[in-house]
């Protein structure tokens, strides 16, 4: 009787753990080629690499890749519902390099950015966003204007920041594919090491958001 009390003991102690055992968060990466991993084989992306990343740390999450190559801001304000449907805990906003790229106005670019901070807001969604660099030769003014726009928006939103998604990256050629704008598979492992302290925060900002 007693082996049989130990044995069932036992069991509860193994059951309990699964059943305590987080969900995994769910996770849309909104962003245009640099999330989407243009010019890699799918499994070097950044998404499947921070996936991994995250897994080896024994962090579940469901993460959806929802970049789009060439995407601005306003596109990726136009794709906002249909791209983070509904039952995303968390999105990683990194939109505005194709933006600057093109000239386009930092109003422009801060106007979408901030309606897709406001929507995420609203439905609750946590978001880390990921900031961006303007290239020197369109000058000071217009680097400035466009760099202020991510700190300030994160604080309006009270959203995480990293403030700049190609840190570490964009500066070396040996981490750039021939283009010299965007990362190569080892450029990836560099942005998913520099973030990922920030995504593992906004992972625990969903988790303490869940109902006990």
């Amino acid at each position: 009787m007693r082996a049989a009390v130990c044995a069932l003991a036992l069991l509860a102690f193994a059951i309990i753990p699964a059943a305590r055992a987080e969900t995994p968060v769910r996770i849309v990466a909104l962003g245009d080629s640099l999330m989407a991993g243009l010019g890699l084989p799918q499994q070097d992306g950044f998404v499947p690499r921070l996936q991994a990343a995250l897994a080896a740390k024994g962090i579940a999450v469901d993460l959806e890749n929802a970049g789009v190559s060439g995407d601005t801001s306003t596109d990726g304000l136009a794709r906002l519902d249909w791209s983070v449907p509904p039952g995303t805990e968390a999105v990683i906003l990194e939109l505005g390099a194709n933006d600057m790229l093109r000239g386009i106005k930092p109003q422009v670019t801060r106007d979408a950015l901030d309606t897709i901070l406001r929507q995420l807001t609203e439905r609750h969604i946590a978001v880390l966003l990921c900031g961006m660099r303007a290239a020197p030769n369109l000058g000071p003014e217009y680097g400035s204007s466009f760099e202020s726009i991510y700190p300030q928006l994160a604080a309006k939103y009270d959203a995480l920041l990293y403030p700049f998604f190609l840190e570490g990256v964009a500066a070396n050629l040996g981490l750039l594919q021939r283009d010299g704008l965007h990362p190569t598979a080892a450029g990836v492992d560099v942005i998913v090491a520099g973030i990922l302290p920030q995504v593992e925060q906004m992972i625990a900002r969903v988790r303490a958001q869940r109902p006990s």
